[in-house]
């Protein structure tokens, strides 16, 4: 796998003018694409963005927040992939056995990466900022409440002196889990894994958090759009989850993965895939320690410079496909019938990534933009 390094250089991250992760931005790129926004989405990102800038952050509201039916447990070791659509296309999270031989994360390792972070955390304002990659959105991320690192998947420091050994190889480890899910997935449901063997089809990010004690969770940095998103479960912890159907809350086992899906599976899929939006959070009254307070998640996501687009067709019937093809051939009528195929119009990933970072849309989806219309 290519190294870290040369994977950032390949995806051309913007740099923030010498910044950390919370710099001013350039011009945001959507300005170099046609602008689709209806007055009713710009109104609805106004107020967003004026919420943003009101409430720091967002807290998850108990009373709305309801214990999931049951907590869908998978298996690779099982050799099937029916529990993994299952629990995809019907929760869009699942807890994941950690007892394959191709992928079992060490216990040790967990906590010994989980030690290393919280050492991260606890240097001077200055040493984090000065001590790690300021290319949006890896870096340090300074916030009052609860500050934050977003590393590569080789977890590169700018300093010799910080040891992130462990945190390393537990990175390594998670993001081999994500790929296999990733893979699972797309056979299952039939379209071609957009991953493969190449490491320059995607981008693996580490988002360390540090939260306070407090009577509600909150949610104030880590939004970014991900395929699927890892949080090995150290010790018993129960998480509050955006799903389709609201917040839920779930309990994951110790030594096991917690696996959310992200907007761009959903994407993938054509619909097919729930989905999970931000990072799962951890439910209020779960942080009472120190060490409780430091959250490891794992993001595989995409580089920069890739177009998402739906890669699996809603209409599966061989007859209907043919049907399909026969008006292709006729011109610009085939041709709106091949786009009634598709739940999702195309879009840039840099665009939207850069979207959900820095508008951090509370009211609306931001996917909304980009569904089609029956």
């Amino acid at each position: 796998m290519a190294s870290s390094s040369a994977r950032l250089n390949h995806h051309q991250l913007p740099n923030i003018h010498g910044g950390g992760a919370t710099a001013a931005p350039p011009p945001t790129p959507s300005c170099t694409h046609p602008n689709t926004t209806t007055k009713s989405e710009t109104a609805a990102d106004a107020l967003s963005h004026l919420f943003h800038r009101l409430t720091p952050k967002l807290s998850l509201p108990n009373r709305r927040s309801s214990a999931a039916p049951s907590l869908p447990t998978v298996s690779f070791s099982a050799g099937s992939c029916d529990d993994i659509i299952s629990a995809a296309t019907e929760f869009g999270y699942f807890n994941l056995s950690n007892d394959d031989s191709d992928t079992i994360i060490p216990s040790g390792l967990a906590e010994a990466a989980e030690s290393e972070s919280l050492s991260l955390l606890e240097l001077s304002e200055e040493k984090k900022e000065s001590s790690f990659p300021k290319n949006w959105p890896l870096g340090y991320e300074s916030d009052a409440e609860t500050p934050s690192f977003c590393l590569d998947a080789d977890c590169s420091t700018e300093s010799s002196e910080l040891k992130v050994n462990s945190l390393r190889e537990f990175t390594r480890s998670l993001e081999k889990v994500g790929l296999k899910t990733v893979e699972m997935l797309a056979s299952a449901l039939g379209f071609e894994n957009p991953f493969g063997n190449d490491s320059a089809r995607f981008s693996t990010l580490m988002w360390l958090n540090r939260g306070i004690p407090d009577d509600k969770p909150a949610i104030t940095n880590g939004f970014y759009p991900f395929v699927v998103c890892l949080q090995y479960q150290i010790r018993e912890q129960k998480y509050c989850l955006l799903s389709e159907s609201g917040w839920v809350s779930v309990s994951p086992r110790v030594d096991s993965i917690l696996v959310t899906l992200g907007d761009i599976a959903q994407v993938w899929s054509n619909g097919e895939l729930k989905r999970v939006r931000y990072r799962p959070v951890v439910c209020s009254g779960q942080l009472d320690g120190p060490r409780k307070c430091v959250t490891m998640t794992l993001m595989l996501t995409l580089p920069m410079d890739t177009k998402v687009s739906p890669l699996k067709d809603i209409v599966s019937d061989v007859h209907k496909e043919e049907e399909y093809a026969e008006d292709d051939e006729e011109g610009e009528e085939g041709g709106a019938r091949s786009d009634e195929k598709k739940a999702f119009r195309s879009f840039f990933f840099e665009d939207y990534a850069w979207r959900v970072y820095h508008e951090r849309l509370f009211f609306k989806d931001p996917l909304d933009r980009y569904k089609i219309k029956s």
